[in-house]
């Protein structure tokens, strides 16, 4: 969607702020539906339109994530799944930059034309096999995946520099998220969109020029603007994940707290033995409810009688102040205090 809105293929209403995902397969939807080519062949419109319906199809799981599988071939290289469909529909380039150096050969060798989820299964097998020379080649396998856990190498940022045209939007992918990106006289820049980033307005692209991602943040002109205050920015992102954190904790507490177990529940019951369970389950939890108050209370009553020992202290002595004479008496308590 940001690819399509920064080349004005689809446009929000004025002074929106906020947009519902909802909404945004409703704009997404309608896009697609417009962007139907006019004039091509019955052929063309078949395939088209079957391209269409696979889209439609799968429109949903972009809330989610897309199952996108790369080959570490070349930038452009994916095992084809269903969802990369909708790329091809919306006519948006998809690249990456998880390669292979061409020049490191026993890395070559060992990956060939895997995809990610054929090399895993290899490097398995390999591991398995009595095959000293294979036992090495997933060796070598599961090193370069270790080593490349960026799922960015150098050899990649260099084709994706080359293969990207100036100007050109598109999406990157890396670390299973999608990125916008761009090229601006030579150099790629991708689309700042993480939470901690929302009060920032005049930051906007950030640089990809090396593989550990500690890139320079630009405005809407490409020049550079770094955050008003790093440690807000970083706050704000570890706000984020903190926030959701406790708030699916939250969510998760409460639904056990609240939610009738109605696996338990046999099936074909009648709805007077229904109506039995579902009044047990209210008895049982009034009955939790009010063991909670009653030692709420027997805590509020310890804390009470905590300090009723210092006025028996103080009744004792003043039986023993009787006991003593009374001139004797007379004397403490002028000069004496009371301690209260």
């Amino acid at each position: 969607m940001n690819v399509l809105l920064l080349a004005w293929k689809v446009k929000l209403p004025p002074m929106m702020e906020i947009i519902t995902a909802e909404q945004l397969m409703e704009y997404l939807g309608d896009y697609i539906l417009d962007a139907k080519p006019k004039e091509i062949s019955e052929i063309q419109r078949l395939n088209y339109e079957q391209n269409m319906s696979d889209a439609m199809a799968i429109l949903h799981k972009l809330q989610t994530g897309l199952d996108v599988n790369v080959k570490f071939t070349g930038v452009r290289v994916f095992e084809y799944t269903p969802e990369c469909i909708v790329f091809d529909l919306l006519d948006i380039p998809l690249y990456h930059g998880w390669l292979v150096d061409p020049q490191v050969a026993d890395i070559v060798k060992a990956v060939g034309n895997c995809s990610y989820n054929q090399l895993v299964e290899k490097i398995i097998s390999c591991k398995q096999s009595d095959n000293s020379e294979l036992v090495s080649e997933g060796f070598v396998a599961e090193q370069f995946l270790n080593n490349t856990a960026t799922q960015l190498t150098y050899h990649g940022l260099c084709e994706l520099t080359s293969a990207v045209q100036e100007g050109e939007l598109c999406v990157f992918f890396r670390n299973n998220h999608f990125s916008t990106m761009t090229k601006y006289k030579g150099q790629l820049y991708l689309l700042v969109t993480d939470q901690g980033f929302l009060t920032e307005e005049k930051v906007v692209w950030e640089s990809l020029h090396n593989v550990d991602g500690d890139g320079n943040f630009c405005d809407s002109e490409f020049h550079l603007r770094p955050p008003s205050d790093p440690e807000t920015v970083y706050r704000g992102q570890q706000d984020q994940i903190d926030q959701d954190y406790l708030m699916a904790l939250s969510l998760q507490q409460e639904q056990q707290n609240q939610e009738i177990n109605w696996e338990q529940i046999p099936e074909g019951i009648s709805d007077l033995e229904l109506a039995k369970k579902l009044q047990e389950e209210e008895d049982r939890r009034a009955s939790q409810y009010y063991q909670e108050q009653e030692q709420a209370a027997a805590q509020v009553q310890q804390v009470q009688g905590a300090a009723s020992p210092a006025s028996g202290r103080q009744s004792g002595s003043s039986e023993r102040k009787r006991k003593e004479p009374r001139e004797k008496e007379r004397e403490k308590e002028k000069n004496s205090c009371v301690l209260l």
